[in-house]
């Protein structure tokens, strides 16, 4: 697929991994549009000299952003006109704090893709990919520390008896949204692709969000240290260049709603990263408490990635050094120490 003048819809387009995913296909010469209501996603996270143009417009050059609530069908079907292509993030989302404890809000996801899909499909959208989940993946395989255990596109199979076990309420909104966009594959023929993704990180994410807080944490100097959980769970955090470049790559290559994973193989613990953090700042705490009462998720998660090979050519190119390092060095450079303590604070209200 040739991405110059494509018209492409980004959901969730102010978001963290969908502002990147913007860039990208600005980069590329796409038309892009962006529909997002500014729940998580931010305008500042498009680092464009936008220009208001109307009520909840802005534009720039070959990028126009439109503001609303994609549960709104009238919107929904306004911003699908034209539209050949439609990368489907947005979502109520956040790291584990927020899915423990917003279940409600994680499955209002259901009706929200279902609008997205049937409003593509009726605006004759060439192709959908839509930004699914690991937690997609059953929780008892995902039980033990120190696991080498990787995580195989047919282990969450809804097709499958007794293979689909998701990872709470947002878990099973993920899968679902899978089901119904392949399904309208098999009916009306709408091309389609879903991305697994694993535990992204990077620039423009949020302090909900493990790497963020930690780095947050030994941003403000926080002594003594505060860890949610026991520190030993353990994930494959991914950078979230290459998180794009899968997505991508599925839309180039995927048609048939064929679910692929975007992580990593190798895994590291929470307890690891930190004393990651802690090397490239420069900084350690005298003290470090992990906090059991906080919920830490899954023991142990990684990704198989033989399909993500075979299909997109497509595997992590960015070290955890190396991804903590860009992380660490953006967040230094645009964050003041009274807004990240402030920041810190409401999400333990919040919670």
């Amino acid at each position: 697929m040739k991405w110059n003048r494509k018209n492409v819809l980004v959901t969730g387009g102010a978001s963290f991994i969908g502002s990147h995913l913007v860039d990208a296909l600005v980069k590329m010469g796409a038309n892009v549009s962006v529909a997002d209501d500014f729940s998580s996603g931010k305008l500042d996270n498009l680092e464009y000299p936008l220009k208001k143009v109307g009520k909840n417009i802005w534009v720039y050059d070959n990028l126009i952003v439109w503001q609303g609530d994609l549960k709104d069908r009238c919107f929904t079907r306004s911003v699908m006109e034209g539209v050949d292509v439609v990368f489907h993030l947005a979502a109520s989302h956040g790291g584990r704090g927020y899915i423990a404890t917003h279940p409600a809000e994680c499955c209002t996801n259901m009706a929200l893709d279902q609008i997205v899909f049937e409003e593509a499909w009726k605006a004759g959208v060439e192709k959908v990919c839509y930004a699914s989940s690991a937690c997609v993946y059953p929780t008892y395989l995902q039980e033990q520390a120190g696991s080498k255990y990787l995580l195989k596109e047919k282990d969450a199979d809804p097709f499958v008896r007794d293979k689909a076990f998701p990872d709470l309420e947002y878990g099973w909104a993920k899968l679902m949204g899978e089901m119904t966009l392949r399904a309208y594959y098999r009916e009306y023929g709408m091309k389609a692709a879903s991305v697994r993704i694993f535990t992204a990180y990077g620039p423009r994410e949020n302090e909900t969000h493990a790497i963020i807080a930690l780095i947050a944490k030994t941003f403000i100097k926080m002594d003594p240290f505060v860890i949610w959980g026991s520190g030993k769970q353990e994930r494959n955090f991914t950078y979230v260049q290459d998180i794009v470049d899968a997505m991508i790559l599925a839309a180039e290559k995927i048609n048939d709603g064929t679910p692929v994973n975007a992580g990593r193989e190798d895994r590291i613990s929470i307890d690891k990263s930190a004393e990651l953090i802690f090397e490239i700042v420069g900084w350690r705490p005298k003290k470090i408490i992990h906090d059991l009462s906080k919920p830490e998720g899954v023991a142990s998660r990684a990704a198989d990635l033989t399909r993500a090979r075979k299909l997109l050519g497509w595997e992590p190119k960015v070290s955890y050094e190396e991804g903590f390092k860009r992380t660490i060095q953006w967040y230094f450079s645009n964050k003041k120490v009274e807004e990240v303590k402030a920041n810190l604070e409401r999400l333990l209200i919040e919670r």
